[in-house]
Formats: C-alpha cells, sequence, structure tokens
C-alpha cells in the first residue's frame, strides 16, 4: 500500500480578499451615486393642460439673439418687453427655441423670465 504523507487539515479561506473587494464596491458606488433632490426645470410643453388667452406671447429663441412676437428684443429688456403683454401672473409665455439653440441658452430665457416673476411657460418647437 503507498501512503503519500500525513494528511493535510484543509485551510480555512481568508475573507480579507473579499472584504477588500466589498470596500472597494461600496466606495466605487458612493462616488458614482447622486446624491440631493434632482435639479429639474418646471415647464410645460405645448399642448399640455395650459390654456392660452389674450395678446400673443411668443418668444423666439435664436442662437443669435431673441425676438419677442416677431420683434428683436434683448434678453435683459424681455422682461419689460412682455409687462404690456401680461395681465397676470397665470399668462402663459410661449418660448420657441430655433434650430441648433442650446440647452443653456433656453434655461437663461427661463431665469431671466423667472426672476422678473413670470412663470408659466409653454416650450414649443
Amino acid at each position: 500500500m503507498m501512503t503519500f504523507g500525513p494528511p493535510r487539515h484543509s485551510r480555512r479561506p481568508s475573507l480579507t480578499p473579499m472584504i477588500d473587494v466589498v470596500f472597494l464596491l461600496l466606495v466605487f458606488f458612493m462616488l458614482a451615486a447622486r446624491f440631493g433632490p434632482e435639479a429639474y426645470l418646471p415647464m410645460a410643453t405645448g399642448g399640455g393642460a395650459a390654456t392660452y388667452d389674450g395678446p400673443p406671447r411668443l418668444v423666439s429663441i435664436a442662437p443669435g439673439g431673441l425676438a419677442l412676437n416677431g420683434r428683436a428684443v434683448t434678453l435683459e429688456a424681455l422682461p419689460e418687453a412682455l409687462a404690456p403683454l401680461i395681465g397676470s401672473a397665470e399668462d402663459v409665455v410661449v418660448l420657441r427655441p430655433a434650430e441648433g439653440v442650446s440647452l443653456q441658452r433656453l434655461i437663461a430665457v427661463r431665469d431671466a423670465l423667472a426672476a422678473a416673476g413670470i412663470g408659466r411657460l409653454v416650450v414649443v418647437e
């Protein structure tokens, strides 16, 4: 009969590498996760529940400038130019960005109108 030596006791696997992997995954997911509230723009799209009445209030947004009802206007003068057309805070202002207008430009116009107290905005194509 052949013998191969004394039987060895089986070693228990070390848990240290598994714990290291768990901590690395924990750090990864903590860095990849978003904490806090999501940022969003409260705007309605055309054809929604917003009703339109009164004089036209169409703000055309082009890459190079703005137009209110077809007449050129600057971003700083836009709230003042809209004032005679708005009767109450519930009146709707329609924003129409042109082809190639960046989202940042649309947000800048929205922020300028929100700072002036104009809150009901509808975006159309």
